[in-house]
């Protein structure tokens, strides 16, 4: 059982790719120490479930639109006069070759890993600002350092997201907000979905000798939206049981 606990008490919290995997455990956790928090998912159905077992509010968002993201930090801080934390885990899939990727396979991972990225962190910004209060989390990935066949637009996506953790972070200290991402390695669906010889193969290849659960992912992302990381920010955390050493 887990013994590190959090007090997010009258913070309010939006995370995206909520309605399922990581994200979903991400706002079980803040959920449970307090906060409100805002599932939100392209998938309304799924995400409307997902919202209603944790007793939080979910919201169905196209995070590759403007109009629709500003509309989303309107409503958060219409229903509750806040925000302070924004986890930007939204995300697709278009794995092909290189050769293989057309120019639709590309920008619709860019737009939607990235660009959600950018969207959300800036529509937050001005919220935050007035506060002199606001965590920004971004996920990125061990793929977005080293690169994976099949994958170079989720590579550049996530390489993206380094370059913007590290620049927003410089820009946006000064107002008292932090922007810092991790790098997960979770059993996830993804992960279950590989055969068994071949995850096992993969799982031996890292340090620990397994994937992180979910919780230990949302453990790394609830720290560094805390109030006690206040003084961490331009960091991407590797929480990958040392498969990037």
């Amino acid at each position: 059982m887990p013994n590190l606990t959090f007090d997010f008490a009258g913070r309010t919290a939006i995370v995206t790719g909520a309605a399922r995997g990581l994200g979903l455990e991400f706002a079980r956790l803040f959920r449970r120490s307090g906060a409100e928090v805002f599932l939100v998912d392209a998938d309304a159905d799924e995400v409307g479930l997902a919202a209603d077992e944790l007793g939080a509010t979910g919201v169905a968002c196209d995070v590759t639109s403007t109009e629709a993201v500003e509309a989303l930090v309107d409503r958060v801080v219409t229903a509750t006069g806040r925000l302070d934390v924004v986890v930007n885990n939204a995300g697709i899939l278009r794995d092909r070759r290189l050769w293989k990727l057309s120019d639709q396979d590309w920008a619709e991972v860019l737009d939607v890993h990235l660009g959600g990225t950018f969207r959300l962190t800036r529509a937050a910004v001005p919220v935050f600002r007035q506060q002199r209060y606001g965590r920004v989390i971004n996920v990125t990935s061990y793929t977005g350092l080293r690169g994976n066949i099949g994958q170079a637009n989720y590579g550049a996506a996530k390489a993206g997201i380094i370059g913007f953790t590290k620049t927003a972070a410089k820009e946006l200290a000064a107002f008292g907000i932090t922007v810092n991402a991790i790098s997960p390695n979770a059993e996830t669906r993804m992960i279950g979905s590989i055969p068994e010889e071949k995850r096992l193969e993969l799982a031996a290849a890292i340090p620990l000798g397994r994937f992180a659960a979910p919780s230990e992912i949302a453990a790394a992302t609830a720290f560094l939206a805390s109030e006690e990381a206040g003084y961490v920010t331009g960091v991407v955390l590797p929480v990958d049981g040392g498969i990037s050493i």
